[in-house]
């Protein structure tokens, strides 16, 4: 007896194929827009699809041709900026200053806290070793 309609399972499919194919067509359209650069496996991830079902799809030839075309044409040179820099490198060079002080703070209170960490070890393992001396029995 078979279990299920082999209809709605061939139309379930090819509704989740059509699914993947839209996903990976929408990414690599954004991928293109960005001007990142378009691979495989990046836009598997991007599409949420297998690396093998983009190999399968229709979509390689077109994959293959863009990334193609991106090697061939090198990234936009920038022209050297000769202003001074704005405020945002100085809110990068005051947030940088700020994340080492908490840094050094953070290595201070660390150190600190192995040391205690330390002494309450030694402490315990002499209590042990105390009451493993009264819990002894006197040898006969």
């Amino acid at each position: 007896m078979a279990r299920g309609n082999p209809e709605n399972l061939r139309a379930a499919a090819q509704r989740k194929r059509h699914a993947a194919a839209t996903r990976a067509e929408t990414a690599l359209d954004a991928l293109t827009n960005s001007g990142e650069p378009i691979t495989f496996r990046g836009l598997a991830k991007a599409a949420g699809v297998s690396i093998d079902f983009l190999y399968r799809s229709p979509l390689r030839a077109r994959i293959e041709q863009l990334r193609a075309d991106q090697q061939r044409t090198p990234p936009p040179r920038r022209e050297p900026d000769d202003r001074p820099p704005t405020s945002q490198s100085n809110v990068v060079r005051a947030l940088t200053a700020q994340l080492a002080e908490l840094k050094r703070h953070h290595h201070a209170e660390i150190t600190r806290l192995e040391a205690a960490l330390a002494a309450a070890q030694g402490e315990n393992l002499q209590l042990r070793r105390q009451l493993g001396r009264h819990g002894q029995a006197p040898a006969a």
